[in-house]
């Protein structure tokens, strides 16, 4: 049985993000999980994002694993298993109306990303 360790909360916005945040390889734009300590995401999606609807438009909470491919058995995968940056594969899954989230680095998370006041008040 694998631990799930919070990651962050995902939440999808018609609202124009700005064009800092934008990922035009993953064709949206992505803000939030590192200006502020809480690990909510604020998500836009371009109109031809080929992502699965679900995604695009339903909040969803995100876990980290040590295993992502253990975590999916049995599971409603809505996404397979990704990469959107070197070292992180994400893959969802659907748990009744909850969509999730799971992530496995190759790497401590600090490496990849850094962003030392995540979970942090000051």
């Amino acid at each position: 049985m694998q631990q799930l360790r919070f990651h962050h909360v995902g939440i999808p916005t018609r609202e124009k993000l700005s064009e800092d945040c934008y990922n035009k390889e993953l064709k949206h734009h992505a803000t939030g999980y590192f200006e502020t300590p809480y690990g909510v995401e604020w998500m836009n999606f371009d109109d031809d994002n080929t992502l699965p609807e679900i995604i695009k438009t339903t909040p969803h909470i995100a876990f980290e694993v040590d295993d992502i491919q253990e975590a999916l058995k049995g599971k409603e995968v809505v996404l397979e298993p990704t990469s959107p940056a070197e070292h992180v594969t994400v893959a969802f899954i659907k748990d009744g109306r909850t969509l999730v989230e799971l992530i496995q680095f190759d790497r401590p998370e600090s490496e990849i990303w850094p962003h030392p006041e995540k979970f942090l008040l000051k």
